[in-house]
């Protein structure tokens, strides 16, 4: 399903690979993105994220009506189906009998399905009655245009922000408080007679959709402003390589930074157009040690930031040695390059993405049956070094879905009943029509029983991004194809003693404005080294402006959250 295909459009501000200084990295799928510069907004600000909070919804456990075959420890281990239940289960029988209409602004990287296609008035008579346009708008541009649409309070009834949009916001608390409806009179308390599903969230979702107006007094003046979205866990996103590939080469699969570069070079050869690397900027900082998130960690006497660390300069030089020996694809970063596409067509070993390219990818080339023998694997904990191996993992909601803030209640109510609907689970016919569309028009079931996307399918519905965005489901499992499902279960479990902490956790955090543009002249800088405008030697000039221009002074406020939290 959508929520982790990675080549999503990354956030141009916070990312490294604008390659000629145009277009932002490719968006294949939607990976967990870590923030790279900061930025920020006013004195900085602190929220809280609390599961004892008395307006949350009575979390009131929904029975799964199938067992999965594999049982993990979500959500950093998710549980996962290798057979696909028979029959599949319809559990929301009798939805609320509704008429109303409302358009809701959603990002997507799929194709735009028209308004008036027949899936539509089929979810709609499946969800009560409810008629929900999707405005399906360009992702790439997606996070600055909200920030203007929503100051305008010009987006529809509804608008789905995923969580790293936030950092388009000078102060995303403060956003969220002032623009969006409080919807805690509404969804407070037992919600489970009308919304079963949304009351078997928990509270570790739905405390991630509380804001406070006064985050110093959170119990008398937090509210629920949204309906959150899949809860994320485990390892974050992937690093993909083409196994078949790497075996028809006679390379074997690498464990470390070094022996990846060894691939590339062997593999690599701009002449015939192959380049063994594409996107590596978010994944590949795990395997220098790196601090995801705003990059701070606690060396043991004070908080460090990555940019003064010294395997942020090892890391930058991994990234210069793939543009000085050509081992990166010479598109990345640029305008309209997909990254997916270049994978699947051979020009690249290896790339990054969320999850869901295991599967999608793997299903779009078994349904074309046009490149024999494709497989993917994925890259472990990567070493550097000789170092420890580290793992970054994805924490917290992934999105919200956000209701004007003059909505009617019992519009906001409505909707609700349509993101009930959508918070089933796999292996029930709501996530199947959801996911997947129109048996016979989107997809059949393949030879293991599974709903499978035709080319038609993936021509017209996969990753089109609608009904998915209304709520996470009350529990993610892994899916696919049984062999694939094996080995990320199994991946899942090899890399959980190597996932990151955060040092953060059960905070929102929002930089002080001086530090945000700053860091933003810094990532410049480092992407000028990075595609060889400038010297190496030049990054520690780079970093010692950073500190005096911004980066001392968040070092100050994250200190003092960071004390706070210890009871200094």
């Amino acid at each position: 399903m959508t929520p982790s295909h990675p080549d999503r459009a990354l956030f141009k501000r916070r990312m490294l690979f604008k390659a000629a200084g145009v277009g932002t990295a490719g968006a294949a799928g939607l990976p967990l993105l870590s923030s790279c510069a900061e930025v920020g907004g006013g004195e900085g600000s602190v929220q809280a994220i609390d599961q004892s909070l008395d307006v949350l919804p009575e979390f009131k456990e929904w029975p799964l009506p199938v067992e999965p075959d594999l049982v993990g420890e979500p959500p950093n281990h998710l549980s996962a189906f290798l057979e696909y239940p028979d029959p599949v289960v319809q559990v929301v029988t009798d939805p609320p009998r509704t008429s109303g209409y409302y358009q809701v602004y959603v990002p997507n990287w799929g194709p735009v399905m028209p308004k008036d296609d027949p899936y539509f008035l089929a979810m709609q008579e499946a969800t009560g009655g409810t008629r929900v346009e999707f405005v399906q708008n360009d992702p790439a541009a997606f996070p600055e245009a909200a920030v203007q649409w929503i100051k305008a309070q010009e987006f529809g009834d509804a608008i789905f922000l995923l969580s790293w949009m936030s950092y388009a916001h000078a102060d995303f608390n403060e956003t969220v408080v002032n623009s969006f409806a409080n919807i805690s009179d509404i969804v407070s308390g037992d919600i489970s007679e009308r919304w079963p599903l949304l009351a078997g969230r928990g509270d570790a979702a739905w405390a991630d959709a509380a804001w406070s107006t006064d985050p110093d007094n959170p119990k008398e003046t937090a509210g629920i402003y949204g309906v959150p979205w899949h809860l994320n866990g485990g390892p974050g996103n992937a690093f993909y390589y083409r196994a078949d590939l790497l075996r028809e080469a006679g390379l074997e699969v690498p464990t470390t930074v070094e022996e990846l570069l060894d691939v590339a070079r062997a593999w690599s050869d701009d002449a015939a157009g192959k380049w063994a690397i594409a996107g590596t900027d978010y994944m590949s900082r795990a395997w220098f040690r790196l601090a995801a998130g705003h990059g701070w960690s606690w060396d043991g006497s004070g908080l460090v930031h990555n940019n003064e660390r010294s395997e942020f300069k090892d890391w930058v030089a991994f990234q210069r040695t793939l543009t000085d020996e050509k081992l990166r694809h010479p598109s990345v970063g640029t305008t309209g390059f997909d990254s997916k596409a270049a994978q699947k067509a051979g020009e690249v070993l290896f790339d990054q993405d969320g999850w869901n390219r295991w599967t999608d990818l793997t299903a779009e080339v078994n349904a074309s049956g046009e490149i024999p023998g494709f497989e993917l694997g994925v890259l472990g904990a990567l070493t550097h070094g000789g170092g420890e191996p580290m793992y970054h993992a994805g924490r917290g909601v992934g999105g919200w879905l956000f209701f004007r803030k003059d909505l009617e209640a019992d519009a906001i109510a409505e909707l609700l009943d349509v993101a009930n609907f959508c918070a089933a689970p796999y292996g029930t016919k709501e996530y199947e029509m959801i996911v997947y569309g129109q048996e016979g028009v989107h997809f059949e079931y393949d030879a293991e029983g599974k709903p499978a996307f035709t080319e038609a399918g993936i021509a017209a519905k996969q990753d089109s991004f609608a009904y998915i965005a209304m709520s996470g489901v009350v529990q993610t499992f892994i899916e696919g194809p049984s062999d694939i499902v094996r080995q990320r279960f199994a991946f899942n479990e090899s890399v959980l003693p190597y996932l990151d902490e955060d040092i953060f956790e059960g905070l929102r955090l929002t930089s002080p404005e001086t530090a945000g543009n700053p860091g933003q002249v810094f990532d410049e800088k480092v992407n000028d080294i990075i595609y060889g405008r400038a010297e190496l030697s030049e990054l520690d000039a780079a970093v010692a402006t950073w500190k005096a221009d911004g980066g001392d002074k968040a070092r100050e406020f994250f200190e003092g959250v960071y004390d706070d939290l210890q009871g200094g």
